[in-house]
């Protein structure tokens, strides 16, 4: 496995191994962070998944990261977060410029 180009904040990694844990979610799927879409209208894309072919994976601190090699140039430096808030709880994924909720 190799070092992650993405970051996962303490929370973010909290929440993840909450809900792998508590929806008893198999060894063999990982955290998904990709793109959805076109690069320059795409949305990012989290979710738990098992790895294809296209896959590089990552382990950050105990959770695999799992990110397709044709979305990896998007994805290097974003940093995924999860947040309680008025509005709700979610994770959200900040890139060097803004957060993107």
């Amino acid at each position: 496995m190799l070092e992650s180009p993405i970051q996962l904040t303490e929370k973010a990694k909290l929440e993840i191994r909450t809900t792998l844990e508590a929806n008893k979610i198999p060894d063999t799927y990982g955290l998904r962070v990709g793109l959805r879409g076109g690069a320059c209208s795409g949305s990012f894309l989290l979710g738990f998944d098992t790895a294809t072919e296209h896959d590089q994976t990552y382990l950050v601190e105990g959770i695999k990261v799992l990110i397709d090699k044709r979305h990896l140039m998007y994805v290097i430096g974003v940093s995924v977060d999860y947040e309680d808030g008025l509005n709700g709880s979610g994770y959200t994924v900040s890139t060097l410029d803004k957060p993107i909720k």
